[in-house]
């Protein structure tokens, strides 16, 4: 792997069922994670998803792409447009840094809204024998 290297994409559907799953089970009861009502009442146009399942989702990206041997050592990601149910984010990431079995991947996660995460996660890959 080197710098440059280009991640396969991955399209998450964006479901009112992911996000409620998502905020319940990082325990995050926020009511505009889940109640669609009161989310509209504080100004949103429906519920949306939280970091904490961004930051999931993230993670399956890396380790998904990385296989399963890949451990994140570091994820730092900040928010933009939100997730709302019936849209896609689609995952794209590059390699930006390798020094020896670790690596820097770029992150980005776009929706119809625009970019929804944008980061970066540190990598360390298994050690190839020759």
């Amino acid at each position: 792997m080197t710098p440059g290297y280009e991640l396969a994409p991955l399209v998450v559907p964006i479901t009112r069922t992911l996000i409620v799953a998502g905020a319940v089970a990082s325990r995050d009861y926020q009511d505009v994670h889940h109640d669609a009502e009161l989310a509209r009442a504080k100004g949103s146009p429906d519920i949306f998803m939280n970091i904490l399942t961004t930051n999931g989702l993230v993670g399956r990206y890396i380790t998904g792409r990385l296989g399963p041997g890949a451990v994140l050592r570091k994820v730092a990601i900040r928010l933009g447009a939100p997730n709302y149910p019936g849209d896609t984010m689609t995952l794209t990431g590059t390699v930006t840094e390798v020094d020896g079995a670790t690596a820097q991947v770029r992150v980005v996660g776009a929706n119809g809204l625009g970019h929804h995460v944008t980061g970066t996660v540190t990598v360390t890959l298994p050690e190839v024998e020759a």
